[in-house]
């Protein structure tokens, strides 16, 4: 039997695409997921035996039970993060992910994909490419994780962090700067959540890498 002249001329079938997400990736993002978890609850709990504003969190929603308890939760919480961020970094920088996904930050494509994003419009076909909010979101949430950990550091080794401590404005200051980052971390979470929900997909592919 004579070969179709067709499937001949045919190209060859792409290859398989990778998985959108690298193991080492989705292991370093539940982990860090684990540990802010760990830490927001415990740090709740502490903030409730001395409170900076005038309210407390409900106890249901708090890690240890006790501030003493709330203390080692917070601590095994902060070196998780610690370690795990600083893993999660170092590897970003080595594979040079750090540069393809999140750079370059263009101000005019930013501003019209937060337009979409707000109407409801911002497209999600390509999971393999971050849109300049997704960019901004993510550069922010590592900013702000660095934040939390120094402004920790002064909470917990005060004197021993004296100069972290008087560039952040004392240490009741330092407190302040702790809550405000764990709040603004808070709020991330939250709108990455909402927008987990909106595209299951995204889900999928953190958990499966595909």
């Amino acid at each position: 039997m004579l070969a179709n002249p067709a499937s001949q001329d045919a190209p060859p079938a792409p290859p398989a695409a990778g998985p959108v997400h690298p193991g080492w990736l989705r292991a370093t993002h539940w982990l860090n997921a684990l540990a802010v978890a760990v830490m927001a609850a415990s740090g709740w709990r502490i903030y409730n035996a001395s409170p900076l504003f005038d309210f407390a969190f409900p106890a249901g929603i708090t890690l240890g039970g006790w501030l003493g308890g709330a203390l080692q939760w917070h601590f095994a919480g902060m070196w998780l993060l610690l370690a795990n961020g600083a893993l999660y970094l170092a590897l970003n920088l080595a594979t040079g992910r750090l540069w393809r996904k999140f750079f370059p930050l263009n101000p005019r494509s930013l501003a019209a994909d937060l337009g979409a994003a707000l109407r409801g419009r911002l497209s999600h076909a390509d999971p393999r490419r971050y849109n300049q909010v997704q960019r901004l979101a993510y550069l922010f949430a590592m900013a702000d994780i660095a934040v939390l950990i120094l402004s920790g550091l002064v909470l917990w080794k005060s004197v021993q962090f004296d100069l972290l401590r008087e560039l952040m404005g004392g240490y009741e200051s330092a407190r302040r700067v702790h809550f405000a980052a764990m709040a603004f971390l808070t709020v991330f979470v939250a709108v990455h959540l909402a927008m987990v929900a909106l595209v299951p997909r995204s889900l999928a592919a953190m958990i499966r890498g595909k």
